[in-house]
């Protein structure tokens, strides 16, 4: 690659890695590591492409494009013997002393508790703010599909957080 095509491709990595890197702690559930190795490989796989990404009208959309293939592609050649845990270990601060702790854990726990593709749904959908069309287009499937998904995957989290989300609501 040639040096002002690297350099910026360096610049954009540096400014969208954050933003890649909580996307796909959101998409791993709160595995941090798993979504380092997610982000490094989507980068990657960005990187070798860069002269073309570079010239499209939203590098940083595609950036989650690939980012949310590259989990979905984990999550299909997963040995069926590794088992996420539902358990996030106690850390203190984790979040730098912003936002709400325990409610950002218990959000991350009802997360891994849904099928990997509803999961991807919700954090493209309201984390990601995408459009239904846009959601589908990433995930290759139909818009119905990815409303259906949307539906069950909102009742699913109300179900598990209906009780505890309540103890978090500010009076």
């Amino acid at each position: 690659m040639r040096q002002p095509r690297a350099d910026e491709y360096a610049r954009f990595a540096a400014a969208r890695a954050g933003h890649l890197y909580r996307s796909a702690c959101l998409l791993t559930a709160g595995d941090t590591h798993l979504a380092e190795d997610l982000v490094q490989e989507a980068l990657g796989r960005i990187y070798v492409r860069w002269g073309r990404i570079s010239r499209v009208d939203n590098p940083a959309a595609y950036a989650q494009t690939v980012l949310t293939r590259v989990f979905l592609a984990h999550q299909r050649r997963r040995s069926s013997t590794e088992r996420a845990t539902d358990t996030i270990p106690d850390r203190a601060a984790a979040d730098g002393g912003h936002g709400d702790l325990p409610l950002r854990l218990t959000l991350l726990q009802a997360l891994a508790r849904l099928p990997t593709k509803d999961r991807a749904v919700v954090v493209l959908r309201y984390w990601e703010d995408r459009s239904v069309e846009e959601t589908a287009d990433v995930m290759n499937a139909s818009s119905a599909a990815v409303r259906t998904r949307c539906t069950r995957a909102l009742g699913r989290l109300r179900e598990l957080l209906g009780e505890e989300l309540g103890e978090y609501a500010t009076p």
